[in-house]
């Protein structure tokens, strides 16, 4: 009985600090502006292409140049991100450079047939499910 006590308190202790540590890491993550819509870019950039690579058809020579085209565009995002709340319009002016940028130089790694595939992908609407979104909206 007293071992089941003692299992139990050390597991609500635990959860307390858990607790504690990701109100401070939440604290942190607002005090540099990080975007929790942009989560963690490697995940994000793999998810990402973990759609392009089957429905494109990349192959092995396109796979890492898009990879790190997608991956280069996440990071210029994340870095404008706190405008889309504080200057909307701005956001929306670099946003489109940014966008521009990462489509001319799909065009030069992709086909033609495949650029059109991509450009069909683009979600209706901003879509928090959609990883694609990301380089949408």
């Amino acid at each position: 009985m007293k071992k089941i006590l003692l299992l139990a308190a050390v597991a609500c202790m635990l959860t307390i600090s858990q607790t504690k540590a990701q109100g401070i890491l939440d604290a942190a993550k607002k005090a540099t502006g990080s975007s929790s819509s942009l989560g963690n870019l490697s995940n994000l950039t793999s998810g990402i292409m973990g759609q392009l690579t089957p429905n494109l058809g990349l192959n092995n020579i396109q796979q890492p140049k898009v990879t790190d085209l997608v991956s280069g565009f996440l990071k210029q995002k994340a870095g404008i991100m706190p405008l889309q709340q504080t200057n909307p319009a701005d956001y929306t002016s670099k946003f489109k450079g940014l966008q521009g940028g990462l489509f001319g130089k799909l065009k030069t790694v992709l086909t033609v047939a495949q650029y059109s595939k991509f450009l069909g992908l683009k979600p209706k609407t901003s879509d928090a499910t959609n990883l694609l979104s990301q380089l949408f909206f």
